[in-house]
Formats: C-alpha cells, sequence, structure tokens
C-alpha cells in the first residue's frame, strides 16, 4: 500500500484533527507533514498461542486430513499455509498480508451513534396504575396481547405497546444453543431495545469422517438501517456456505474465506429490499443495511479464525498456566491509531472515537477484505468467539481469561452463560454475544500402539 493511501485512511489530521483528502501531502489547516505518519503493520493476530515443540500435537482421529490444494484466490492454484503459532504472519486466505482499509469511512457500531445513527433507544414513562385493570381487561376480551410492562396496554402488530410504547420480548433478546462441543448465548443487554446480534453453530463432517465444528457471531452496525436483519442474515449465509464447502474437502480456511464473501452478498442482498421503517421510526436516517463477523472452525487439527469488523476470538488454554492470546485483530479507529504509532492501545480505546469501525459487510463498505489465519494449538484450550459487547468488560487476552470459568472447557454452555452475566454485571451496554469452542488436542503418543 502506497504513503498516500496510508494517510487517506486517516479520519483526520493527527496534529489538529482537520479532515484531510486522500492526495493531501500536508494537513491544510496546520501545516502537519503527513508522510511522517507511519504505515500500519501488516493485519495478524496480536499474540500466538503457545509454541509447540517439533513433532508435538496431534491430528484428528483416523489421521491427517488431505486437504485438497486451497487457492491463494478465488482463481489461483497454490495451498494456503498453515501457521504454527511460532511464525504465525496473520494473513488473508491467500497467504499475503492483508492491506488497510482505503478511505476514510467509517461506521459507528455502539449505543452511542452519531445523529442520524441512534440505535433507537429510549427512557421508558412509567404506565398509569390507574388505568392498568380496565385497559388489560379490555385487551383480553378483544384477545390483543397484553403490554409485559405496564400490563394495561395493547400490544401493535409491530410488537410495540399503544399505551407506554414498550418494545416487547422478542425471540432474539435471549437466545442460547448448545450443539454438541460447541455452545453460544446471545443476549439483548440492559441498554439496546433489541437484540442486533445474531450468531449460527453448527457440526459437519470432513470427507474423512472426522468432525468439523463452526461457530459464527455477528453483530448489527447501530447506525445502519435493519442491523438486525443484517447480522442474522450474516451469519445464516456464513454457516450455510460452511456446511456446503468443508464436507466436501474444502481446505477451512478458504471455506472460511469463501463463508464471509457469502455473508457479504447476504447483507448487500437487503440493501435492495424496500425499507421496512417502523412507525415509531419513521424518522430514522435510512442507510445500507450492515454488521460485523467474526466465526472460528475446528477441522482436522486446525484452528481457523476470520472476521471482519471489531468482533473477536480469543484463545484461552486448558491449562490456565500458559498464556491466553486475542487471535484477531480489530477493524477500527482505535486500531488503526495503535498501528499508526499515535496512541497506545489505553488512549485509543478511551477515545469516544474507538467503536468507529473501518470495516464491515454491507452495500456501502468501501472494500471488503476478508481476514483469515489457520492455528495449529499444541495443547487443549478454549476458543471465545465474541462481539464487542462482552470484550468491553474483559479487554485483554488475560482479562478474558479470567472471566471465563474454569469449568467452561467441560460445560461451553455454562461458561457462555457465565460470559454474558459478566457483560450484563459490568453494565450490559450493548448486545453481547459469544460463542464457546473446546479444542481437544491429543497428547502426544496417545492412542499410539
Amino acid at each position: 500500500m502506497s504513503q498516500s493511501h496510508q494517510q487517506a485512511s486517516l479520519p483526520g489530521c493527527p496534529s489538529c484533527e482537520e479532515p484531510l483528502e486522500p492526495a493531501d501531502l500536508f494537513c491544510g489547516a496546520c501545516g502537519y507533514d503527513l508522510s511522517a505518519v507511519p504505515a500500519p503493520p501488516g493485519d495478524r493476530p496480536t499474540v500466538a498461542i503457545t509454541v509447540p515443540a517439533q513433532g508435538a500435537g496431534a491430528a484428528a482421529a483416523g489421521g491427517p486430513v488431505e486437504w485438497p490444494p486451497a487457492s491463494v484466490t478465488d482463481s489461483a492454484d497454490v495451498p494456503a499455509p498453515t501457521h504454527r503459532p511460532a511464525d504465525l504472519p496473520g494473513v488473508d486466505s491467500g497467504g499475503k498480508p492483508l492491506p488497510a482499509a482505503e478511505g476514510t469511512a467509517v461506521r459507528y457500531d455502539e449505543p452511542d451513534a452519531p445523529e442520524g445513527g441512534a440505535s433507537g433507544d429510549f427512557e421508558l414513562a412509567a404506565p398509569d396504575p390507574r388505568a392498568a385493570e380496565h385497559a388489560t381487561a379490555g385487551a383480553v376480551a378483544a384477545g390483543a396481547k397484553v403490554c409485559v410492562a405496564c400490563r394495561s396496554g395493547r400490544v401493535d402488530t409491530d410488537g410495540y405497546c399503544e399505551n407506554c410504547g414498550h418494545a416487547q420480548p422478542r425471540e432474539r433478546d435471549h437466545m442460547e444453543q448448545e450443539l454438541g462441543p460447541v455452545a453460544a448465548v446471545s443476549d439483548r443487554g440492559l441498554r439496546h431495545h433489541r437484540n442486533e446480534d445474531a450468531f449460527a453453530v453448527s457440526t459437519t463432517a470432513l470427507p474423512d469422517g472426522s468432525p468439523a465444528v463452526v461457530a459464527i457471531v455477528c453483530d448489527g452496525v447501530s447506525s445502519a438501517s435493519r442491523p438486525d436483519e443484517a447480522s442474522a442474515a450474516a451469519a445464516g449465509a456464513a454457516n450455510e456456505a460452511l456446511l456446503e464447502s468443508l464436507p466436501r474437502g474444502t481446505h477451512p480456511q478458504q471455506a472460511m474465506h469463501e463463508a464471509i464473501l457469502a455473508a457479504s452478498e447476504a447483507v448487500n442482498a437487503l440493501a435492495q429490499e424496500p425499507g421496512q421503517a417502523l412507525e415509531h421510526d419513521q424518522h430514522r436516517h435510512q442507510n445500507a443495511p450492515a454488521c460485523t463477523l467474526v466465526g472460528a472452525i475446528m477441522a482436522g487439527g486446525l484452528l481457523v479464525v476470520g472476521w471482519v469488523g471489531d468482533s473477536r476470538v480469543y484463545w484461552v488454554p486448558e491449562d490456565r498456566s500458559h498464556a491466553s492470546a486475542r487471535l484477531t485483530e480489530d477493524d477500527s479507529w482505535a486500531a488503526q491509531m495503535v498501528a499508526a504509532g499515535l496512541m497506545n492501545e489505553a488512549e485509543a480505546y478511551a477515545d469516544e472515537r474507538a467503536h468507529a469501525i473501518t470495516g464491515w459487510l454491507g452495500a456501502d463498505a468501501y472494500e471488503l477484505e476478508p481476514h483469515t489465519a489457520s492455528f495449529k494449538p499444541d495443547r487443549s484450550g478454549l476458543v471465545v468467539v465474541c462481539t464487542d459487547g462482552l470484550w468491553n468488560y474483559a479487554e485483554g487476552a488475560d482479562e478474558m481469561a479470567a472471566a471465563v470459568p474454569a469449568d467452561a472447557y467441560e460445560r461451553p454452555l455454562h461458561g457462555a452463560q457465565v460470559l454474558v452475566g459478566h457483560a450484563l454485571d459490568g453494565g450490559g451496554h450493548d448486545n453481547v454475544t459469544v460463542a464457546l469452542l473446546p479444542f481437544a488436542v491429543t497428547a502426544p503418543g496417545a492412542g499410539s500402539a
């Protein structure tokens, strides 16, 4: 990537925050030399999983999977690399470092989004108890649904109380699923009026009969229209793509890359549909539905992760005496400032612009470059796939490991429930979703003759 592209990716002058044009070499307001801004390093996981000894670790039962070649691009025929933790470069499914996204476009994925992209949260007025009994009786007599908040108003077809305006509980307000070795929990949180997160978990078999486990987690961008629909569409499309490609022998890293592209197409298709703004939301700014995505695949002794946006994957060893790790890098303003050397991590994430994301799925995304990386852990551990609704309350790898209960490896659903509770106890400012995948590694020599 050229230096000018790196300059254009900054939201403003590092000295005075004056907005920049893509071709600017100096700030027009203060004269700051933009060529002095260091380029960010190539996209890579924050830290590596513990280093295995040569020959350590074990493949899936029945011997290693003979993967067919995975292409560097959709048309080439070069195998995708498998990284040992010692030399993990953190690359895309083509095996090359990903350039930073060009342009200055950002989206806000947090409750306090700017005007025109508000999350739709609101304070509820207390109902008048004097009218409750009469209104409830009338609603029941008419066969209408009664509001769970004020117990007096009828619920309209859009799911809102006609008396107090309270949004009624939706199926997505709290979701839990356990499927074999993988479990996920999603909750609306304490501040949002709806859950804009979505997840999909599944299991399948590779051509040799060994298992493959999948977890996809998506976070609707709060400043976009219909973010809940975007996250649901992306999670479903990515999961379906993986369930189709893995059984036919596609390399997991290539399969993850293609799944993210399929998710992007599903979200893009929503922008072609007629607007579906609700009556209470008719003045809300309409723009393309958007979401972030993060996913993990366990297959053939490999752990493959893929992402676009600021949702994350963490690695927590079963033996807590070993170091935990964050395996993804955020597509966000804060991460960009840290990568450019303009702020340290604490300063960047304390800034009000920290949650402005620079990568997302949506028709108005500047350019889609899925990030993927492949790992071969040398010991058993827990894979934590989550939205920022959780990691905001356990940002560092050590903090996340401390929040994960000790028995989460054996009881992943309980562990996911505890982590969601951790976020709610911390304030629950955002929707929170987490999937846990226990990753088993057989001890060297186990099962051998």
